[in-house]
């Protein structure tokens, strides 16, 4: 997969038992777009500077992968590894937007974004937020909806695609 687009994989480990790192690199695909009279719209709409993303997945490589394609765009990233440590984060500052996995142990994505949609807008309850998951179906969909997030999207999702539905539900939000 990484190939096709372009990119290396490369592993490391200081031994056995000791661990492993994994490095994703993929090249930042940038397509010279038709001149048309929507030149300035489609430039900004993956342009994520200044954008503060919480990506919330207990899954390692997901998050890293998330936070490095978010970063290239721009975005500053934080990121958790569980809901409560996302709970945590939030208590000391308000994201942007919230990307989150909804299949994890402990407090799973839905049960994340049903409490913080408690809170008051001060406090993060209206943040925008995406539901990211291995489930793809009408009825996961309908059920992330329901919960609280705006976006649900499918993993593996292709690093633009991710982008762009940051950038759109940015843009409906303002």
């Amino acid at each position: 997969f990484t190939e096709l687009h372009g990119g290396t994989v490369q592993a490391d480990s200081l031994g056995q038992n000791l661990g492993a790192t994994f490095t994703i690199r993929l090249p930042l695909n940038i397509v010279e777009p038709e001149p048309s009279s929507d030149d300035r719209h489609s430039e900004s709409a993956t342009d994520l500077t200044g954008v503060y993303v919480l990506v919330v997945d207990d899954d390692a490589d997901m998050r890293e992968l998330a936070a490095f394609t978010l970063m290239q765009s721009g975005a500053q990233v934080r990121t958790a590894a569980s809901g409560a440590q996302a709970l945590t984060l939030l208590n000391q500052s308000v994201p942007d937007l919230l990307l989150c996995d909804i299949g994890m142990p402990e407090m799973d994505g839905y049960s994340l974004i049903r409490q913080i949609r408690k809170w008051s807008p001060q406090q993060g309850g209206t943040i925008p937020a995406i539901a990211l998951t291995a489930y793809a179906g009408e009825m996961n969909q309908q059920q992330a909806l329901a919960a609280g997030f705006q976006i649900h999207v499918s993993k593996p999702v292709e690093p633009e695609e991710l982008v762009n539905a940051i950038a759109r539900l940015l843009r409906s939000a303002s």
